[in-house]
């Protein structure tokens, strides 16, 4: 969705002015920057998917969080044109191939904080520290059980594979989820390899490519096609979903943990993340709410209503999402996403993924 200008009212007069500094009582003994305890974010997280946590992160330091939502694109722009006189603090977003066109775009700022460090592995932030993964979702395969065998299934090499032929359904190549796929597989085959591979899965589309995620889970369900890509939290959406067509979807349907076997990378994983934006006034305290958000209470409620898996290890995955089963997860550090993208980009184009 567009972002909602209507949301720019919550940014007070005050926030675009130096912090204020207050007389705190009559005994004169302390001074209370009052105006500073406010944190200002601009989210691509929708706001019933993030604000309950916000609220909590209030309760608990008593600094005022002002939320601006929107689509991630939108926001970035936003971020890009409002340059150094953005309000914004903090930057909340999906995939890392967006957190990576964030840092090259200028809009946020490198952040060394030893708990962040200790906290979140270092495969899931920036190497350079300029974002940090927040949550954990896996792009894999999910296929109709009655049309197929999951002896069938392998490895996302494997759809390439001519038996495939007809029965794939996918995503836009302008979709980031695909791009960043795209880009694990050149670190891990290669660009020759990479090239050849698209060429035959793209051979492989029952249609051309269309509609978001849950809709491509919808028509493996329909028959348009046996099997599909999609992220993990939307299928969990579905399972948590009181919606009896969901639950149709949902329960028609199965998942496939690619690249599990010895010696294979795992499946490929990304993150939503946050970074503090380059123009932040209150950088303390939107490293305070970044820490909040990697804390065990919010990585247990943030994954829950997410359906996502946390990044903080020893935490349990929501139980939708236990019943996909355990797999490996690709350690690749997430900053090579961005650093294939435009590669990634280019090879889909060649190879006629529209």
């Amino acid at each position: 969705m567009a972002f909602q200008l209507s949301k720019v009212s919550y940014f007070s007069q005050q926030a675009r002015l130096s912090h204020v500094v207050l007389a705190a009582s009559i005994l004169g003994s302390s001074m209370v920057a009052s105006a500073a305890e406010e944190v200002n974010v601009y989210s691509a997280r929708k706001e019933a998917l993030i604000k309950p946590m916000l609220e909590r992160f209030t309760t608990g330091t008593g600094i005022k969080v002002n939320l601006v939502t929107g689509s991630a694109d939108a926001l970035l722009r936003r971020l890009q044109v409002e340059g150094s006189a953005s309000p914004a603090d903090l930057f909340i977003t999906v995939d890392a191939g967006r957190l990576y066109r964030a840092k090259k775009a200028g809009v946020l700022q490198p952040i060394q904080d030893a708990e962040l460090e200790s906290t979140i592995p270092a495969n899931l932030k920036d190497s350079d520290d300029y974002w940090f993964g927040l949550s954990q979702r896996a792009r894999v395969i999910f296929y109709n059980p009655k049309k197929v065998d999951a002896s069938e299934l392998s490895t996302y090499e494997g759809l390439a594979d001519a038996k495939w032929k007809g029965r794939i359904c996918a995503r836009s190549s302008s979709n980031i989820y695909n791009q960043s796929l795209v880009a694990s597989m050149i670190d891990a085959d290669g660009k020759e390899a990479t090239s050849k591979w698209l060429k035959g899965f793209v051979a492989n589309f029952a249609r051309p490519p269309f509609g978001g995620d849950t809709d491509l889970l919808k028509a493996v369900a329909a028959g348009v096609c046996d099997i599909t890509l999609a992220n993990t939290y939307y299928f969990g959406r579905m399972g948590n979903s009181d919606k009896a067509k969901d639950q149709a979807v949902f329960k028609s349907l199965a998942i496939f943990w690619p690249n599990q076997a010895q010696g294979q990378r795992g499946a490929h994983v990304n993150v939503s993340g946050a970074g503090v934006t380059a123009s932040a006034e209150h950088k303390e305290n939107a490293v305070k709410l970044i820490r909040f958000l990697s804390g065990h209470e919010a990585q247990e409620w943030y994954a829950e209503v997410n359906n996502e898996y946390p990044v903080v290890k020893g935490i349990e995955p929501p139980k939708v999402l236990q019943t996909f089963g355990t797999f490996k997860a690709d350690a690749l550090s997430l900053s090579v996403l961005g650093d294939n993208n435009r590669l990634a980009v280019e090879l889909m184009d060649e190879a006629g993924w529209k």
